[in-house]
This record gives structure tokens, sequence and C-alpha cells, in this order.
């Protein structure tokens, strides 16, 4: 089997485009994408959970191909990143609702058809343009080396990716919407971390009583100050104990967690995780009205509002790109073979089999049947 690539080699375009700088108005500062993999994915547990769903889900979806039984399903199923990685949709998807751009290169054997799909990490690739602002090409780099991809033909890459306003060749992800939640999550986790490491003790003031009626002067309130912010300001130092000198005594206040609105703080923050990502807050473990038909609704959203979109995107331009090899083919989600959109599948039979108007053939058509299924 043969990878369709370029020599590395190659004359210099007019305009490269990096991998771009993710920022959220609720973060501390701009963080690179790997940054905030590492702080969401890796770092925060509801993230992580809302991720993996979306991904797991989307990867373990039906596909069907039209005609069917098509060769391009058998490359569906084959790993994006290796032999015993995840799945090549649940690659894709990931790719494309973190980072938002995905892309992935076409294996070929001897007889000029697709073997196998190989997903591309897309901070890795780099778009080239022209001088008009046209891509020509994309750079991938990894271990040192480039290899680099036409945009169109043979041996190009395909190029998925979401909607970008200020972007005309890349795609925005949800990591950049999700970044100041995750921050705030994050920042009461390690806070909560340090109060148990401390005894947790609550906040205090430190009073000042020598007993003579005198006050600090310019240069101890200064210096006290500086200690104080060194040694026991931040989460890290929550709960420290202090040494006091003489005229100095400790008074405790004791303010909970519901008079600071701090648990409210972090649920809301949750739920803003859950929200950019587009995962209903009651699948991944947040307080509300936790019941089974609201939960069975919260399914069915997700599938209609995340999955089937995300889905949709990534079979559309499969079909596209696939058809250069097989014209006229055409990927897309078995809804019949999901179990969270049976009713809606159950509710379209009655709705079809009472409409007394139409024959038997336009009723095929509206379930999807061919001419030789059922009714």
């Amino acid at each position: 089997m043969r990878l369709p690539f370029l020599r590395t080699k190659s004359a210099s375009p007019p305009v490269a485009r990096g991998i771009p700088a993710w920022a959220s108005p609720l973060a501390d500062e701009a963080q690179d994408y790997g940054a905030q993999v590492r702080s969401a994915f890796l770092g925060n547990p509801v993230a992580a959970r809302a991720i993996r769903m979306i991904t797991e889900g989307a990867g373990g979806a039906p596909v069907e191909s039209r005609p069917g039984d098509h060769p391009a399903l058998a490359l569906l199923g084959s790993s994006g990143s290796g032999p015993s990685g995840p799945g090549l949709i649940e690659t894709v998807a990931g790719h494309l609702l973190l980072h938002g751009n995905a892309y992935l290169l076409a294996g070929c054997g001897g007889d000029g058809l697709p073997r196998a799909l190989f997903a591309l990490r897309p901070e890795r690739v780099r778009v080239e343009t022209d001088s008009q602002g046209w891509p020509v090409a994309y750079v991938y780099r990894a271990g040192g080396q480039e290899r680099r991809y036409p945009v169109e033909g043979e041996g190009s890459l395909l190029h998925l990716r979401s909607f970008h306003p200020l972007d005309d060749h890349l795609g925005a992800g949800c990591l950049s919407a999700a970044a100041g939640a995750v921050a705030i999550h994050n920042a009461a986790a390690r806070w909560n971390r340090a109060l148990l490491d401390n005894a947790a003790r609550p906040s205090g003031a430190l009073v000042y009583q020598p007993g003579d009626g005198s006050v600090l002067s310019p240069d101890q309130y200064a210096r006290l100050k500086a200690e104080m912010e060194a040694a026991f300001a931040g989460a890290a130092n929550a709960g420290r104990p202090m040494l006091l000198e003489g005229g100095l005594s400790w008074q405790a206040l004791s303010l909970s967690p519901a008079e600071m609105d701090f648990a409210g703080m972090r649920e809301a923050a949750a739920r803003d995780i859950a929200l950019a990502l587009g995962v209903p807050p009651l699948l991944i473990g947040l307080k509300g009205d936790n019941t089974y038909a609201n939960y069975r609704e919260a399914n069915v959203a997700l599938w209609r509002l995340t999955l089937l979109p995300l889905l949709a995107r990534i079979l559309g331009g499969l079909s596209a790109w696939l058809g250069w090899w097989w014209p006229g083919l055409s990927l897309v989600v078995a809804r019949d073979d999901i179990p969270a959109l049976a009713e809606d599948r159950a509710r379209l039979w009655e709705q079809v089999r009472g409409a007394d108007f139409l024959d038997a053939a336009e009723k095929r058509r509206i379930l999807g049947l061919s001419e030789g299924d059922g009714q």
C-alpha cells in the first residue's frame, strides 16, 4: 500500500498560515491548542466526559452507503490513529469538535483505490496560500519532517472544518468558548483541594491590638501586607497557618460556601462547559430535573442537536472526497438503527400510514424504503 504524498523539499510558498492561538475573554491569557486540551480534556472531568460522550457516540453511530454494501464502509471501520486506537469517525469527530479542523489522508493500493484512511493531527497541519489568499497546499509536520499535500487532485487531503467568522481557511473549535468556564472549574477544584490539605480552615481577619492604642507604621504595614500576599494569598495557600508577632491576633470569619456562592459558581461553570460542547447538562450528572423522562429527552436532544449535525458534516465531506474514486457515493447515518430516535421513527410511520392521499410508492420514498421492501 502506498501513501499519496509529495516530497518535502519544495519551493517556499508566498504565504504560510501558522497554527492559531486560542483565547477566551474569561481566560487569564491566550493558550495554544495543546494547553487547552491538557486543561480541558485531560484535566477537567466535566469537559472530558462531555467530549467522550460526543466522540464515542459519533463513532458508534450506524452508517449506511448508497448504493448499499459499498467498499467505502470498510474504510470507516478502520482506526484513524493506529491499529489499536479509536475508530476513524470517533477520531475525526474529536478533532472537529476540539480543534475545529480535521484532516484525512487516503492510503491507496496497487489498483489506485483507497485501502485505509488516516486522521492527521490538526495542530500539525499548516495551510499554504497563494498571493491572492487561496489555499494551494497543506503542510503536515511531524518528527522534524514536513510533507506537502495538494489541495485538490490525486494525493490531496480531506479538510473538514467548522464555521469560523474570522478565518477563511480554518475552523473554530469548542475549546476556545469553554476555556473560561474550564479555568473557573479547575480553579475551584484546586481551591477545594488546598482547603482540605490545610485542615479546611476558613479565612479571617488579622487584627492589631497592641494595648496602647497605637497603629502600625507605614513600613510595618507594607511589610505585613507583602508577607500576607507572598505566603498566604492564592488557592495554593488556602488555610495555611500563620506565625504572628506581638500585638497581632487572628480572627476567623466563618464564611460558608453558600454565602460566597462558591458551590453555585462551580456548578455554573460546569453548565457552561456542557453548553459550549453541546451536551445537555443532565447527561453529565449536573443537578436538575433528573427524571427518566427528562433524561430520555436529553438523550434525544444530544442526537438531534449535536451528533447528527456533526455526523452529517463528516459523512458529507467523506462522500464528496471519496467520490473522486467512487463517483455517486453517498454515506449517511442509518437513523432507523439509532435507539434514541426510535420514537421519532415510530411517529413518522404512524403519520405516513394515516396519509390516505399517498400511494404505496410515495409512502416508501418518505420512509426511505426501496421498491422491494415491505410497507
